[in-house]
């Protein structure tokens, strides 16, 4: 159902039959002048009900302007004539409803209505009651549903927005673990391949160690993405530091792991885990390095981990690297992450809270 338009409005205009009938009776003194006011009325009226639903036309001075004038007609038509003539006040109230809806309805609509009820009075005795009265309602209810309407109207398109940028989010989150994933997996198992064909030809177990290496990366890196993918997955320091030690070890780099601290949560144990994934990838794969040391330690509220190795670091801030995704996901729990050149080679550093502030724990509920 799509949202009122003005011809929601026009029906009401069935409350000035009266006056129609009493210009067709004849009961009405100066009929031309009755029968051009009522013209006027209905024309304005109809103008307004469509500008009413065109937010481009509905707060111009011309809308104004028409307000203005089609109060004057119904105050004209209404104190020269009375009877019937009085519920054109009702219509004003609902075209002034439809134009005006912010915070200043509510005097203008009071005003509107005691000065109904005071025309009506003159004219029409206590009648005037109810003049005023429905002038009021018609006024009131009418800015209320069509505020509400709008309203609707806004949550819908928020709730719209909400849900396209919580899919560019999901689509953000498992870009990143892809790419960290698949990178580091895959420069294991080229490495790994890289020294079973060395090693075949002169020593056959070694190789064939070499190629269950490779077959058991794969099943793990199956497991990770189905993980990755369910949004589950939640990476063990101790064993994403075990693969470090690994993987240098197979590229030829001499391992140093050194850990300390307290206990951590299991989302700081994911971060560290893919610091340490993409840090160990780009060392493996571009560094040149002899020597990679990889140190945790921590206090009860900081954890902070550092890798260096003794390499050129040439490809780890190359635009392909995902050190910049991660510096934003460790931004988010608090943390820092940086990286760069040290004295002897490359350097990353990471902190983290120990505990997981409570805005990460309420986006990963969600």
């Amino acid at each position: 159902m799509g949202p009122p338009g003005g011809f929601a409005l026009l029906p009401w205009l069935l409350m000035g039959l009266g006056s129609v009938s009493n210009l067709l009776q004849g009961k009405t003194p100066n009929p031309w002048i009755g029968g051009i006011g009522l013209l006027v009325f209905n024309s304005l009226y109809v103008s307004l009900a469509f500008r009413a639903f065109d937010e481009r036309t509905r707060e111009t001075r011309a809308t104004r302007g028409l307000l203005l004038v089609l109060a004057a007609v119904t105050f004209g038509l209404a104190a020269g004539y009375g009877g019937s003539w009085l519920l054109l006040f009702p219509l004003l109230g609902l075209a002034t409803g439809a134009i005006m809806r912010g915070p200043r309805i509510g005097p203008v609509i009071l005003a509107l209505s005691a000065a109904a009820g005071v025309v009506a009075g003159v004219r029409d005795g206590w009648g005037a009651i109810n003049v005023a009265y429905g002038t009021f309602i018609s006024g009131m209810v009418t800015a209320a549903i069509l505020r509400l309407s709008e309203t609707v109207r806004e949550l819908r398109a928020t709730r719209q927005e909400l849900a396209r940028a919580a899919v560019e989010k999901e689509r953000l989150r498992f870009s990143r673990d892809l790419h960290d994933l698949l990178g580091h997996t895959l420069s294991v198992i080229v490495v790994k391949s890289e020294a079973a064909r060395r090693l075949a030809p002169r020593d056959l177990d070694a190789a064939l160690a070499q190629v269950s290496d490779i077959e058991a990366v794969g099943r793990q890196a199956l497991t990770e993405i189905r993980e990755a993918v369910t949004g589950y997955r939640e990476g063990s320091l101790a064993t994403e530091l075990d693969r470090a030690r690994d993987a240098l070890s197979t590229a030829g780099i001499e391992p140093v792991v050194r850990r300390s601290g307290p206990p951590l949560e299991p989302h700081t144990e994911a971060l560290l885990s893919w610091v340490v994934r993409e840090s160990v990838t780009n060392a493996v794969r571009h560094s040149g390095a002899a020597r990679c040391e990889i140190e945790v330690s921590g206090t009860a509220e900081r954890v902070r981990l550092v890798i260096t190795d003794d390499g050129r670091g040439v490809g780890s801030d190359t635009p392909g690297s995902g050190l910049k995704g991660l510096a934003e996901r460790v931004a988010t729990a608090g943390g820092t992450l940086e990286s760069g050149p040290a004295v002897r080679g490359f350097r990353v550093t990471a902190e983290l809270p120990v505990e997981m502030p409570a805005s990460t724990e309420r986006e990963r509920a969600e």
